[in-house]
């Protein structure tokens, strides 16, 4: 109960939103419990008629004596309007007779099936809606966080948490939650039907009801570790399919399909078993009900015989305890499907949790515009407990153009993502015209940048789409201005629709350079004054990154340029080249300069084949 409790809890700011159409299942539900009950009250009504009238004695024993006094005044008027309608033994039949008794169970089932058809329609019209807020209330939680929690987090996981434990949760609300209100409206409705007949046989009839409770304690707890052992193999099984997917031209080189396919046959399997052990929970819950429940019967039938109740009781009872083992049963199978819910819902409120480790500040200042210069003020960075940079000091002016080398991992990524205010430092302030980075608005700081990476990200969007990520509702003039200025404009007017082109996943229809030039017209669109270069070239062949660099010149003018690049040649036009190494600048100065410097800089030139002599450069 503690989790279809929680789970509850978890959905009530979703359900509140859709609370008329959830009432009326609520209300369907309690009226498919009546009219579930009714039919204990129909069947005993005709089998009665049908039966001699029994003995006073009888008649006397049969009274339900602590029963409220208004319900059985209720009966008795229920059976007077009725009587005319139902035919009576020793009674000569006539049309009202004849429908009344054709047309009672009919009647009554229709209604049933009526009721039973808009309570599950009106909860699973809010179980779509909720789960459907929900997925959208989950990427946007996850868009909120920073960096650092994707980098601990596998795609298999966030796709998993988005669709998959959403999909559960939309399960038990749309079958679960319309089961739930019904089968209890009609577990009610039942014992209240029967203790109307007979109070003292229906507590009789119900003596072996707790001997249910401990084998679905048993089998829920069963279920929720096969539940959770499931969904870490599904988030295992998703990673791998992602790294598949995207590496597919590796494992085709170097002939990895057939050990791939093993890693993939191996999740499935562990799947499949824990898989089978939540249908052995949910299913097991069955044959220990039908045992129960008919030992009840068994003992009922046995009971009636020896205290000489008449048939109609007999059938009464039979009818009645029959229907309510029916309901405990999928009351049962409810709490086998909450408890598998339980785990989904646990890591969603985890999602939910999560605060992101870059706070923008309740009221942050205002940026409207780039003036003067980034600062980096003694910043020291640490990435889960390991530094990064120490002790950096940088000053970049407006208008100036600042080269970033150095070898892998000395740090050239980690000082981008501090001006993009990806992190925050550890120690120390990153500064864009004498504002701390933390003080200000994020979105106000990132309007101020473009980033052209070697990383291009093209979305399965259409060219004009994409380009116009870059400045949200820019007219397609801008669109094909921003593409010429990118030298893009003739390859997207080739393309079969121009600039309407989908371009697919990843913009597989496009080669490295014409994708990097869509990159760049979106850095030329978005018109910002910073403009930051992350390794632009370095996946590009020669004639590629002559194509892309000539764009790139064109894009850097009159713009605060910072360039990372591993190719140290692109960075000849640099005003100033600041060289990492472990975290800290080691050298500083122009290209021409740092090449004479026979340091650090002048030893990656040489394993790139870049000489100095009388001042050139070859």
């Amino acid at each position: 109960m503690n989790n279809i409790r929680n789970v509850f809890r978890f959905g009530r700011v979703y359900l509140r939103r859709y609370w008329s159409r959830l009432l009326a299942g609520i209300l369907l539900g309690l009226f498919f419990g009546v009219s579930n009950a009714s039919f204990v009250w129909a069947t005993r009504t005709l089998t009665n008629r049908l039966a001699p009238a029994p003995p006073a004695a009888i008649q006397k024993a049969g009274i339900p004596s602590p029963l409220s006094r208004h319900l059985v005044v209720l009966k008795e008027k229920v059976d007077r309007v009725i009587d005319p309608w139902l035919p009576q033994r020793d009674c000569p039949l006539n049309w009202k007779m004849f429908l009344g008794g054709l047309l009672l169970l009919p009647l009554l089932a229709s209604v049933r099936s009526m009721c039973d058809y808009l309570s599950s329609y009106c909860m699973g019209w809010v179980s779509e809606r909720v789960v459907n807020d929900l997925r959208v209330d989950v990427l946007t939680k996850l868009s909120t966080l920073s960096l650092d929690f994707f980098d601990r987090a596998t795609s298999g996981d966030l796709l998993t948490r988005i669709t998959g434990d959403t999909a559960t949760l939309q399960r038990a609300l749309r079958t679960g939650a319309a089961d739930l209100v019904k089968e209890s409206m009609s577990v009610l409705g039942l014992i209240s039907i029967l203790c109307l007949i007979d109070w003292k046989l229906t507590v009789f009839a119900l003596i072996f009801l707790p001997l249910c409770f401990y084998p679905m304690l048993v089998l829920g707890r069963k279920a929720r570790r096969a539940s959770k052992a499931s969904l870490d193999t599904t988030v295992s099984q998703s990673s791998q399919l992602v790294e598949l997917l995207a590496s597919i031209r590796i494992v085709k080189a170097f002939g990895l399909e057939e050990a791939q396919l093993r890693r993939f046959r191996q999740s499935s399997s562990e799947l499949v078993r824990f898989g089978m052990k939540g249908i052995q929970a949910r299913e097991q819950i069955n044959p220990f009900v039908e045992f129960i429940s008919t030992l009840g019967i068994g003992v009922l039938v046995v009971y009636i015989f020896h205290a000489h109740r008449q048939v109609p009781d007999l059938v009464a009872f039979l009818t009645g305890v029959v229907l309510f083992y029916v309901s405990i049963r999928k009351l049962m199978g409810i709490h086998i499907v909450f408890e598998q819910t339980s785990v989904s819902v646990a890591r969603l409120m985890d999602v939910f949790r999560q605060q992101p480790a870059v706070k923008e500040l309740p009221r942050p200042k205002t940026f409207p515009q780039f003036a003067s210069q980034i600062a980096f003020e003694n910043v020291n960075f640490s990435y889960c407990q390991k530094p990064v940079l120490h002790h950096v000091n940088l000053t970049i002016p407006r208008g100036f153009k600042l080269g970033i080398a150095g070898e892998s991992g000395s740090g050239k990524s980690t000082l981008i993502n501090l001006i993009f205010r990806f992190y925050d430092p550890t120690a120390g302030a990153v500064k864009i015209d004498g504002l701390d980075l933390r003080d200000i608005s994020l979105a106000d700081l990132r309007r101020q940048m473009a980033l052209v990476s070697q990383e291009v990200v093209v979305f399965d969007q259409s060219v004009a789409e994409n380009i116009v990520c870059g400045k949200n509702g820019a007219t397609r003039e801008e669109v094909e201005a921003a593409a010429r200025h990118a030298s893009a404009h003739e390859f997207i007017a080739e393309l079969p629709r121009g600039y309407d082109t989908r371009l697919g996943e990843r913009g597989v229809t496009l080669s490295g350079g014409q994708r990097q030039r869509i990159a760049i017209a979106r850095a030329f669109i978005r018109n910002a004054p910073i403009l930051v270069l992350d390794e632009a070239t370095a996946a590009l062949d020669s004639q590629a990154e002559a194509e892309v660099q000539a764009a790139i010149d064109r894009l850097t003018e009159h713009r605060t340029v910072i360039c990372v690049a591993h190719r140290l040649s692109t960075l000849a036009a640099m005003d100033r080249i600041v060289v990492l190494s472990e975290g800290q600048i080691v050298e500083s100065g122009t290209f021409d300069q740092l090449l004479r410097h026979e340091g650090m800089f002048t030893a990656m030139a040489r394993k790139q084949g870049i000489w100095i002599a009388a001042g050139q450069t070859a």
